[in-house]
């Protein structure tokens, strides 16, 4: 597109206008590019999530903590029901459950204790983590909401982004 939006303007205008004309579609595509190279492909996510089921409760809560860390967020362990952490980032409060993260698909029960829980405690947000998917009914329940949701590929991306590229950690990757 920006090659023939060049070719087009360069028949009417100087060079430099149209090259000026097509830098924003080189820049939206360089933006495009750059994003899908950093997004897993399926083969690894699935891979991934195989790594992370595979985990125990202490290995799996070392790693999402040390992803929220890496996010910014000060943890402390919550200790009502619903929720497994309190996040604490920019004076916002957000709760965080992740026990069930190896549940297959996840119902709305889980996200309703979550609620419950962001509205004793008083919190701005909740994040619901689960390796798994979520089933429809739950989906528009954390939408309806304003329930954060790190699920499969969002997981996958959110600890794969907070890792970084070039660390490679165990359950996350091709040979995980």
């Amino acid at each position: 597109m920006a090659a023939a939006l060049f070719m087009g303007v360069r028949q009417f205008l100087p060079d430099y206008a149209a090259l000026a004309s097509a830098l924003p579609f080189l820049a939206i595509a360089a933006y495009a590019g750059w994003r899908q190279m950093r997004t897993p492909s399926a083969e690894r996510s699935a891979d991934a999530l195989a790594g992370l089921r595979a985990l125990s409760w202490p290995a799996f809560a070392a790693r999402i903590e040390e992803a929220f860390r890496r996010e910014g967020y000060t943890l402390a362990a919550h200790s009502g029901n619903g929720a497994d952490y309190a996040l604490r980032k920019n004076g916002r409060v957000a709760l965080a459950g992740c026990r069930r993260w190896k549940v297959a698909q996840t119902g709305i029960e889980p996200l309703r204790e979550l609620l419950q829980a962001k509205q004793a405690a008083h919190a701005d947000e909740c994040i619901y983590v689960s390796a798994g998917e979520l089933s429809p009914n739950a989906r528009e329940f954390a939408s309806q909401n304003a329930i954060r949701l790190f699920s499969a590929a969002e997981l996958v991306a959110f600890l794969g982004r907070s890792s970084g590229a070039k660390k490679r950690r165990p359950g996350i990757g091709r040979n995980g």
